[in-house]
């Protein structure tokens, strides 16, 4: 693998590094972070990068990602206009900024949109790519390399990233919230906390592997642990007149629009 610098070390960064230690990739990893040096020197310890100048991660990086907040993005890309050279890749993981934007201001760079998730920290991350018009093969599998040691990946067209955004990219946050609410309702049936917290995770866990191993569909799935008259229809039966459906297809549509609010906020 190529040297790779990071601009931004938030937790996105931190947990693509992180997966990319676990897998034992040793290539040299510099990483520049402007707002909080104290992150920078710990992640140096933990991961083995090497805190660097934004000058010395355009000069010494093959591959470049951006991990900076989407209001920063014009400006870092600005930043970028005088030193990228065409054979260097640029991989950002910024929501919310077409790729019109970075091929815009950066003419003749090769730009690969990722959409991972902080499950990356783990090597569970779904992540979707997108080419932009300068990507060759060699830039495709560089780009590949990096989020499959992490997890999974699915190229797709950019008109589909939104969309995938609001099903993958958030979708962590939508189970960390059920698994929340569980807990609380664990607590408030009169189990500890404790023994709450435990029972929820362990199940969510569970459920994850019989979605992944078994082959059968999520809905089959549901059938099968759901007895006619039991207690798990009875419970069933509260989310359906509660319209679940509708309320977690309105979370993601919710998802999806404040995408698509953003590029239009952020192109330039």
């Amino acid at each position: 693998m190529q040297p790779i610098g990071f601009i931004g070390a938030g937790n996105m960064a931190e947990a693509i590094i992180r997966g990319l230690r676990a897998v034992g990739m040793l290539t040299e990893i510099r990483v520049t972070n402007r707002s909080n040096q104290e992150k920078l020197h710990f992640m140096a310890e933990q991961y083995k990068v090497i805190p660097s100048i934004f000058e010395e991660i355009v000069k010494e990086s093959e591959i470049i990602l951006l991990a900076v907040k989407p209001k920063d993005m014009l400006g870092v890309l600005h930043d970028l206009q005088k030193d990228l050279k065409p054979s260097q890749l640029l991989i950002t993981v910024a929501a919310g900024i077409p790729m019109k934007t970075y091929e815009t201001n950066l003419p003749r760079i090769p730009v690969v949109r990722a959409m991972p998730n902080t499950s990356s920290a783990v090597l569970k991350s779904m992540t979707g790519l997108v080419r932009g018009t300068a990507v060759q093969e060699n830039h495709r599998q560089m780009a590949e390399e990096i989020f499959q040691a992490v997890g999974k990946t699915l190229w797709i067209t950019e008109e589909k990233m939104n969309p995938l955004m609001s099903i993958s990219a958030s979708g962590p946050a939508y189970f960390y919230l059920f698994t929340e609410t569980l807990i609380q309702a664990g607590i408030s049936s009169g189990l500890s906390e404790e023994d709450a917290e435990l029972l929820a995770k362990e199940t969510l866990f569970g459920t994850a592997q019989m979605l992944k191993e078994s082959g059968k569909s999520p809905a089959r799935l549901r059938e099968e642990v759901t007895s006619p008259k039991g207690t798990t229809l009875a419970a069933l039966n509260v989310f359906w007149e509660k319209d679940l459906q509708g309320v977690v297809t309105g979370a993601a549509k919710a998802c999806q629009i404040r995408a698509e609010e953003m590029e239009r906020e952020y192109q330039g």
